[in-house]
């Protein structure tokens, strides 16, 4: 246990409650270094250093504490995502099926939305919601660096969105803000932010985005409710005040790997599993309730949300066939970006960051495709390069081929593609995105 950062005063004797005769083992496992996790891209296979499989973590593998793998050119090239281990239960216990339409209420820095993005196998609809701007651009990032194609990310809070979009969801997950007491091993400079007023500050929040989130469920949809502390007043407290809210709600049981099974809550302690501290509750609508009015379906949802003309379309279609074996579709426009979108929510007024998949942007008579096009979907054009060429050109310099090669291509890296670069003269023009060169 850390001298620097002592527990707060008070906390351990709550928990006393709750853990019994147990708890001098939850506090000796705070003498064990937290546990690292890295969860990888379908198809691609842990790094080296990768441990074992995390059970409830579906491409999950435990991590060891030296390793760096979050600075190499595969973790940019979205190869994989740096994950604690417990922060995949509640993803893992929502499970959304391809085609779903599903919303992650709070959702930066994007771990959980990017896992269930990897669930939805790019088919369906995601929405990727962050209240704070600068946290919202770190979540649309992520999203672009680990290939979602299907997600839209927007910048709201939830009393903001829950007027506009009733009933539309199959599953949503609310990972809300929270007192943040499952953090106290990995992150130990957060006890001196904890105080016995934080737990019911907290729950007076996560009840008003929970209730907001209830509303935009459809009947028979399932939602899950996830946080990263202990206490009561947060987790089942917060769930049973809810329930008595919302008749039309009830527990879902459910079981993960490795963890067990529950009538609906599940809390994780780190001194029986090999993770954090989390809770997750999963949640579901009776078929029965009400379906609240849905607006019809705008031609041109707003934000800057437009189609391609005849030109822009037509120079996209070209490009993607002569590049990509499988169907792509430039539906959308923008702002100047021409992406392929999933099926949409009304969207007029609302402040999106990312629209779907970013296909490329027409200048004139040629066609720019984007960097997320590349990190999406595997290109036919490629130049294989080691790991220093890999590394040079994620700072942002040209790299040699062959005399031949011309136009857009791929440099990647054991097959991963790292982005583009455009061949002419025996060099690959870098158009690695400048802010993200190293």
């Amino acid at each position: 246990m850390s001298e620097k950062f002592p527990f707060p005063e008070g906390w351990i004797e709550q928990l006393n409650s709750l853990l019994g005769h147990s708890l001098p083992d939850f506090l000796h496992s705070y003498d064990a270094a937290p546990a690292r996790g890295i969860r990888m891209r379908p198809g691609i296979n842990p790094p080296p250093d990768a441990g074992n499989p995390i059970p409830w973590g579906e491409n999950g593998y435990y991590l060891p504490l030296e390793s760096l793998a979050g600075a190499v050119p595969a973790h940019e090239a979205g190869a994989y995502y740096l994950q604690e281990p417990s922060a995949m239960a509640a993803a893992a216990a929502l499970r959304p099926c391809p085609g779903e339409k599903v919303l992650d209420l709070c959702a930066a820095p994007g771990g959980k939305s990017t896992q269930l993005g990897a669930f939805l196998q790019g088919r369906g609809t995601l929405i990727c919601n962050e209240p704070v701007p600068g946290r919202a651009q770190i979540l649309a990032r992520n999203i672009e660096r680990m290939g979602i194609s299907n997600a839209i990310v927007v910048n709201h809070l939830p009393e903001e969105l829950s007027p506009r979009w009733p009933g539309w969801f199959d599953k949503i997950l609310v990972d809300a803000p929270c007192s943040g007491e499952g953090m106290f091993r990995r992150h130990p400079e957060t006890r001196q932010e904890w105080h016995a007023a934080s737990p019911a500050g907290c729950a007076q929040r996560q009840s008003h985005i929970l209730s907001h989130a209830a509303r935009m469920l459809r009947p028979g949809g399932i939602m899950a409710y996830s946080t990263c502390t202990f206490n009561p007043i947060e987790n089942e407290g917060v769930v049973q005040e809810f329930l008595r809210d919302h008749p039309e709600f009830s527990l879902l049981p459910f079981a993960l790997p490795g963890i067990g099974a529950c009538q609906g809550m599940m809390r994780l302690w780190p001194h029986l599993i090999r993770g954090e501290g989390h809770f997750v509750a999963l949640l579901q609508k009776t078929e029965a309730a009400p379906d609240a009015p849905i607006k019809k379906k705008e031609k041109q949802p707003g934000s800057g949300m437009a189609i391609p003309d005849k030109h822009q379309a037509a120079l996209a279609a070209d490009f993607l066939r002569e590049h990509f074996d499988l169907p792509l579709l430039p539906n959308a426009l923008f702002a100047s970006h021409i992406t392929q979108a999933p099926e949409c929510p009304p969207l007029q007024g609302i402040k999106v960051l990312r629209l779907g998949l970013h296909l490329g942007e027409v200048k004139g008579k040629i066609f720019a495709p984007d960097h997320a096009l590349a990190l999406a979907h595997p290109c036919k054009k490629r130049l294989e390069v080691d790991m220093d060429a890999a590394r040079a050109y994620q700072n942002g310099q040209v790299l040699p081929c062959g005399e031949k090669m011309k136009g857009w291509f791929t440099p990647c890296l054991d097959g991963l593609p790292l982005g583009w670069g455009k061949a002419s003269d025996g060099q690959l023009k870098n158009h690695y995105p400048k802010g993200l060169r190293k």
